[in-house]
């Protein structure tokens, strides 16, 4: 592929909802712009952007595939991003190196819950997007329900700069307000409107010229003098006001039949801004943030948006110059990383594909093989002018599970596997939890989770089994005790003697607290440290359920020793003993962590949302509104919680949204806690018996 300077490159994402038609749509721009000689299938498997084995399997997108089309001497870098929820971590990667998007809705379901969320990103990215109307072919399409169900939802004003040219099986093409001419099919050739559709377009121009005018004051002027404005004129007024997202042009598209796809081509080129047109970049340097111009002679910054890890291709670096130019065969800076990283090859991507290239210009998004160290959200720039870029907020992954490995042979192999999965997916983290003592994976959603497992099995060949995640329970006493021990032991040679007597007694202050009360030299202090570590060791066990035990103060404050017996592992032993029984005796209780959850839904739900809180034990503890959403702020017991995330979705459509941090611990209520001592109690018998 040749190469492209800044103002010769468009980044474009496209977002929605699954199913609405993206990834055709890309087959279609590459089909007519000659990149492939027929357009692949869902069906079939034989799409460009949907490579991957498990996206073939499942028939959805599950990753962001890079898509360039050449067209009137520019190269569009088409981002074809995921519309399941699970993968929203896609969608902002995809966002952050993008200068706009094209926000798709199915003609016949109009706005549904993906592509609200990716209106949502593009808002937050102050992106200027178009509308797509997409599918417009199909039985029940309708245009003016479809629109009005997202301008019902945005804040942006729709502008439509095309119409449809007839509905469903009356299809032909488009209507350009542009250039007031329609253009059927893929819309090569122009014809004159209609009669029937003429006076509808007459409507929509007029609007569209008003809407042109806002973009310029000179033009606003010349619009109110005259009453018009020519072709370029309006052009050149949309580009403003799309740029500074005050409107959102709307299009319409048959992706499938490929009708459209010039006029969506002319207008992106005509109206989205080049990485030249967009707004600066401002990176974290050495002396203070610095702003970067997109140029080609500005200071090398590179962001990293994307890696892919295949044992087989070997690892894939994904990533878009910001400043500066990269060449082929040379060496880089990852200030990340604090490493240097060599670039051999460097390649545009299209699909699984790579399109070899020498150079790469600012603003270009580009594949570069087998850098070591580098991973998402890296930034890579000279070593003598240090830039870091920010890295995007990505949602926190509320859904857990705990993981095993299958074989001692996969036991090996899962610590390197979970972090590369990581490493390429900001959505995705791992980590063991020093209480339950499982590996807990999170993730966005039980389909995201299953994703990685699969793509953990065929591609690294490593066999996990999933659990749900233990609650991290904590044993503890509601009141004083007081207990003794004596270990005895006598076999053929010396023996073993100690005798300790200990209190308990609850303590908040700290998880454990020790003293040493031994009066009159009845045992050498010498053992003390050998009966805190018998205590320490039941602590971590626990007495009732297995749990740790914590917030608990130990006074040993009496015992005997013999002259030749005693030993450091007697009074270990007998230390721990009598921990045992002075806990036992202390009415001890199990302790569970209670997470503050903050809930947003629309308010339609709330009333669903509020009555499911009840049935989890939750504490509200405030409501209130915010964009027209319900916000629900509550504690609520982790136990409550682990599959919430599921729970919330079904409740809602999926427009709900939660946070959850940890808040305290409190007593479990005994009829819910014995049920769970009497299981753990179970589950450690059988361990004893393998």
């Amino acid at each position: 592929m040749k190469e492209y300077s800044t103002e010769k490159i468009r980044n474009i994402v496209l977002a929605s909802h699954s199913g609405a038609g993206k990834t055709i749509l890309c087959e279609a721009l590459l089909h007519f712009t000659g990149a492939t000689t027929r357009m692949g299938k869902i069906d079939d498997g034989s799409t460009a952007s949907d490579f991957d084995d498990e996206e073939v399997r499942r028939k959805i997108s599950l990753y962001t595939s890079v898509l360039p089309v050449e067209y009137r001497d520019t190269k569009f870098n088409f981002l074809d991003t995921p519309g399941y929820t699970d993968f929203v971590g896609e969608v902002i990667s995809a966002m952050r190196v993008t200068e706009g998007a094209l926000i798709m809705v199915d003609a016949v379901n109009g706005l549904e819950v993906g592509t609200e969320i990716a209106l949502n990103y593009c808002s937050k990215f102050n992106q200027p997007r178009f509308l797509i109307v997409n599918k417009m072919e199909r039985e029940n399409a309708n245009f003016q329900k479809s629109l009005a169900s997202v301008q019902e939802y945005s804040e942006i004003r729709l502008i439509p700069i095309q119409l449809p040219w007839g509905e469903k099986q009356d299809f032909h093409g488009v209507i350009d307000l542009l250039t007031m001419k329609a253009f059927k099919g893929e819309g090569k050739t122009a014809e004159e409107i209609p009669a029937e559709f003429k006076k509808d377009a007459e409507e929509a121009r007029a609007k569209l010229v008003e809407a042109a005018a806002e973009g310029d004051d000179t033009l606003l002027e010349k619009y109110l003098e005259s009453g018009g404005l020519s072709e370029a004129e309006v052009i050149k007024g949309l580009s403003e006001v799309v740029r500074s997202c005050s409107y959102m042009p709307v299009l319409v598209t048959a992706g499938s039949l490929g009708t459209g796809v010039l006029k969506l081509l002319d207008a992106i080129l005509d109206l989205m801004p080049s990485p030249k047109d967009s707004a600066p970049v401002v990176a974290a340097g050495k002396a203070g943030d610095e702003t970067l111009q997109v140029k080609d002679d500005g200071p090398l910054a590179i962001y990293v948006w994307k890696t892919t890890a295949d044992p087989f291709v070997g690892k894939q670096t994904f990533f878009k110059v910001y400043s500066g130019v990269v060449t082929a065969d040379s060496r880089l800076w990852n200030q990340t990383k604090g490493v240097e990283e060599r670039v051999g090859t460097i390649g545009v991507p299209r699909g699984k594909d790579s399109l070899g290239v020498k150079t790469v210009h600012a603003g270009d998004i580009c594949i570069v093989p087998k850098l070591t160290e580098t991973s998402t959200s890296n930034t890579i720039c000279d070593k003598n002018h240090p830039l870091t870029l920010p890295i995007p907020e990505y949602p926190t992954a509320l859904y857990k599970v705990a993981i095993f490995p299958k074989t001692q042979g996969d036991s090996t192999k899962i610590t390197s596997t979970l972090h590369k999965l990581c490493e390429e997916d900001m959505t995705l983290s791992w980590h063991n939890d020093a209480t339950t003592l499982q590996t807990i994976l999170q993730g966005m959603g039980d389909q995201h989770i299953d994703v990685a497992i699969r793509r953990a099995e065929s591609k690294f060949q490593v066999g996990v089994i999933l659990h749900e995640p233990k609650v991290p329970y904590q044993e503890t006493i509601t009141k004083s005790a007081s207990a003794m021990h004596r270990h005895k032991k006598q076999t053929g040679g010396s023996g073993q003697f100690g005798e300790v007597h200990l209190k308990v007694s609850p303590t908040t202050e700290k998880e454990f607290d020790y003293t040493w009360d031994v009066f009159g030299g009845a045992v050498s202090q010498s053992y003390s440290s050998s009966i805190q570590k018998g205590i320490q060791t039941v602590m971590k066990e626990g007495v009732i359920a297995g749990y740790p035990v914590s917030g608990v103060h130990v006074s040993v404050f009496d015992g005997k020793e013999h002259p030749v017996d005693s030993k450091p592992v007697a009074f270990e032993v007998a230390g721990r003993e009598a921990f045992k029984q002075a806990v036992r005796e202390a009415n001890p209780v199990l302790r569970e962590p209670i997470m503050m959850v903050r809930i947003t839904v629309p308010e339609a739900n709330m009333g669903d949302v509020m009555g499911d809180l009840n049935t989890r034990r939750a504490r509200i503890q405030g409501m209130e509104t915010e964009k027209g959403h319900s916000v629900v702020t509550a504690t609520v017991p982790l136990a409550e919680m682990l599959r919430y995330t599921t729970t919330l979705r079904s409740i809602t459509g999926g427009r709900g949204v939660f946070k959850m941090e940890f808040d305290h611990t409190e007593v479990v209520p005994a009829h819910i806690a014995q049920p769970i001592i009497d299981a753990r109690t179970k589950e450690m018998e059988s361990k004893k018996e393998e």
